[in-house]
This record gives C-alpha cells, structure tokens and sequence, in this order.
C-alpha cells in the first residue's frame, strides 16, 4: 500500500513566500504590532535606562511578546522564549528577535505600572469603538 509521503528532511528548499505572507492580514499579532507602535511612548513610564555592554532589546519588542504571551495564556518567559524560536507568529511580531528568559523576566519585574497602563490604555480604546459596553453586570451566583 503507497501512503502519502513527505518531503525529505536532507533537501534544501527555497520558499517563494517571505515570512509576512505567511501571516494573514486578520491575524491578532498585526493588531498587538499597530496597537503597541501607535502608543503615546513618552507618557507610559517603561524603563529605557541606558545599561553596559551589549545593547539592549528595544522596550517596543518586549511589550508585543508580554501581550501577545498574555492574549495566549503563557505566563512564563521561559515559555515565551521557546515560543520566539518556533512560533511563526512571534517571529513575524518581534522580526526573528530571541530574547532569554531573564530578559523577558526582567522587563515584566523592572515595567509593571506601565505596563498597567498599556492595558488600561487598550481598554479606554476598546470601549471608544465600541466593542466593550462597560457595563456591570452583577451575579449573586444563586
């Protein structure tokens, strides 16, 4: 019996598509990468001191990982950073960058009010389009 057969680990391959057409136009990770690159940068408060040796990871790139990792319920930079490697998505969002763990760990420890505003910013957004009501609706769970 012939079954389908798969292409060879060994031969070389030229894709004739680039990275971001392998990434739909309706895709949440172009959303986080509009949403965090039209952000009023100034007024949020990250931490961009100036530090030794190797130059740092732009703060920008940081925070698209945080929100996409937080929009897919990965918590842990380590996972994050496993996610960079082999996550087509990410590596279209952060444009093949790899930050470590600790990296993505101490970005979150060093950002966390500013972070708060991010999210709050997006929420002030969302409800000026419409897409949430705030509204409180309350259950006394009986």
């Amino acid at each position: 019996m012939k079954y389908i057969q798969g292409d060879s680990r060994e031969q070389l391959t030229l894709y004739t598509t680039c990275l971001d057409d392998m990434i739909g136009q309706d895709n949440t990770v172009r959303y986080i990468d509009a949403f965090v690159d039209n952000l009023q940068w100034d007024s949020l408060g990250f931490d961009t001191a100036p530090n030794q040796g190797r130059p740092p990871y732009d703060p920008r790139d940081l925070l698209k990982l945080y929100i996409h990792g937080y929009m897919n319920r990965m918590r842990s930079s380590r996972a994050l950073e496993k996610e960079c490697v082999r996550n087509i998505e990410l590596m279209w969002l952060l444009k093949n960058l790899q930050p470590d763990h600790n990296t993505i760990s101490r970005f979150r420890k060093s950002n966390p009010k500013a972070i708060k505003r991010v999210f709050r910013q997006s929420v002030s957004m969302a409800r000026d389009f419409d897409l949430i009501g705030a509204v409180l609706i309350a259950d006394d769970s009986t």
